[in-house]
């Protein structure tokens, strides 16, 4: 029997009768499928809610996009557990079986012989947050991105950057991005960082709208650390993969490191990162 957690995209009509059918087609298997109470109720499936710890799974089955495999690798902090990426709904990069695929997948994937799949992992990165006169620290992971951005609209905020441990220079922008190479493609790709393989391992620091002549992105190798320090007291938060982590105040720090865990992605066949790019860019052949 095989532990399978179904998470699902709350407002995606395609969702609720996918989460039956692989929970059905699971189940006469012999294996146990369930979602999180939240998914559940969102989708009117309330008999497949189960309060089962999410990294206790074995596998799970994502259906939406992008971001709900991201919320999926939230949701197993850290445990190496592979994920089957579902999508419904627009174009990702993330998640590649459609939905009339997923159960040949599953087939793929359940088959006594081996079937034809792969997992595929993806970098990370910790967010290590200290604060000013208090002990201890606060983590987070991101598959994407954490961003150290202004919280108020109209002024721009400034943040000292040190490289391992050696200063670099004081950024007056509206925030930093530090992204993974799957991240890439995501907030440092419309902020203008560069496009990164995300096979690859490294680090990018990008500034969003930077008030200063040096507004370049800079790739780093994953071994370095990066640590942010909130200078001023304007409000400035941090944010892991889109949600917001902490606000932080004047001489908070956020450090990043490449994690020790990585995402991991179940492949079918040869997956090629430049044309899904292609793809999304409507690019020509020539």
């Amino acid at each position: 029997m095989t532990k399978v957690l179904i998470v699902a995209h709350h407002q995606r009509s395609e969702a609720a009768g996918l989460a039956r059918a692989a929970a059905d087609w699971l189940q006469a298997r012999g294996h146990r499928a369930w979602l999180v109470p939240e998914d559940a109720t969102a989708l009117g499936v309330e008999e497949l809610a189960d309060t089962a710890a999410p990294d206790t799974a074995e596998l799970v089955v994502s259906l939406g996009g992008d971001g709900t495999m991201l919320r999926a690798v939230q949701l197993l902090c850290g445990a190496p557990v592979p994920i089957i990426g579902v999508n419904v709904g627009l174009l990702g990069y993330l998640a590649e079986v459609e939905p009339d695929g997923m159960l040949p997948a599953l087939e793929h994937y359940f088959a006594e012989s081996g079937g034809d799949w792969k997992v595929e992992e993806r970098m990370m990165v910790d967010a290590i947050v200290r604060r000013v006169g208090v002990e201890g620290t606060e983590r987070w992971s991101a598959l994407n991105e954490g961003v150290v951005e202004k919280e108020e609209a109209g002024h721009t905020i400034r943040l000292a950057v040190r490289i391992d441990g050696a200063p670099f220079t004081s950024y007056a922008a509206d925030g930093l991005i530090i992204a993974t190479p799957t991240g890439s493609t995501a907030y440092s790709l419309s902020a203008r960082g560069p496009v990164v393989s995300p096979r690859h391992r490294a680090m990018l620091l990008t500034p969003v709208s930077p008030h200063m002549l040096f507004d370049r992105s800079l790739v780093l190798d994953p071994d370095e650390t990066i640590e942010i320090e909130v200078l001023g007291h304007r409000s400035v938060v941090l944010s892991i993969d889109g949600q917001r982590a902490a606000g932080l105040g004047e001489g908070d720090t956020v450090e990043f490191v490449a994690s020790r865990t990585t995402a991991r992605f179940v492949r079918f066949g040869r997956r090629r990162f430049h044309q899904i790019l292609k793809t999304k860019f409507g690019l020509a052949d020539r």
